[in-house]
């Protein structure tokens, strides 16, 4: 039967997020409102705070609210694209990649003899396993989580040198050819693959968004005069609030 009283009556968290929804939609809770405590609002509206958190969940993943790490949650505004532009100098940060007009900077994490996984090894010409150095990056402009990169190089280059880790030593944070060279190795190429991606879990969860939610995911490797992979990288830029523009000077007509 397909009438009204055979059908399942809808489960406590998604009658929770009708009354959210209603108040988002009527601007009782207006765009950047923080939520109140899932404590708070399980005593107004008589349900656990398991039910407040499934219900929040559900409209994180419909992109009416936005989860920020260590805040809490918030009305999700409605966010102009702004340009994150992707400039030929890239021995000057860790992606050079940075927003347009913000001052941006980064934290990171960096962890030795790590294995590559196959992906990183192919990416590197090493065989699965070999140790590697992986750096995780969290930018930042005005304080709040823009980007996210992994970078991994080889322990057989760098390992028991002075610039084994990308932030830390007398190069640290100044770049994957300037280290390099500081080795004797000369970067002379860049290599970048964007394809579009979804955020999973975890990367929703630094970013401040919902897991799915649009991506770049850029695959960025170094290479030597040799040809060989020196550092591979993946950069994620979330698709809903940035624009990745490359603006690439040229030579004026008779410049050799």
């Amino acid at each position: 039967m397909t009438d009204g009283a055979s059908r399942t009556p809808p489960y406590p968290y998604e009658r929770v997020a009708a009354v959210f929804r209603a108040r988002i939609a009527d601007g009782t809770w207006p765009a950047d409102h923080r939520l109140p405590a899932r404590q708070e609002l399980g005593a107004e509206l008589d349900v656990g705070e398991n039910v407040i958190r499934r219900a929040q969940e559900l409209l994180i993943n419909e992109g009416l609210l936005e989860g920020r790490p260590g805040a809490g949650t918030y009305v999700r505004p409605t966010y102009t694209r702004r340009p994150m532009l992707r400039t030929p100098a890239p021995g000057t940060t860790p992606t050079s990649i940075s927003p347009a007009g913000v001052g941006g900077t980064w934290e990171s994490d960096s962890l030795a003899k790590v294995p590559a996984d196959v992906d990183v090894a192919t990416r590197l010409h090493i065989a699965p396993g070999e140790l590697c150095v992986r750096t995780r990056y969290e930018h930042l402009a005005d304080r709040q989580p823009v980007m996210l990169t992994t970078s991994w190089e080889p322990m057989a280059l760098t390992g028991g040198t002075v610039v084994v880790l990308p932030e830390g030593g007398p190069l640290a944070g100044q770049g994957v050819i300037a280290r390099m060279a500081h080795l004797g190795i000369t970067v002379v190429r860049l290599v970048e693959v964007p394809a579009p991606c979804r955020l999973d879990d975890d990367q929703a969860h630094l970013l401040g968004l919902r897991p799915g939610a649009q991506a770049l995911h850029i695959t960025r490797t170094h290479y030597d005069t040799a040809g060989r992979p020196v550092e591979t990288a993946d950069i994620v830029v979330p698709q809903e609030r940035w624009e990745v523009t490359y603006d690439i000077p040229l030579p004026a007509p008779g410049d050799t």
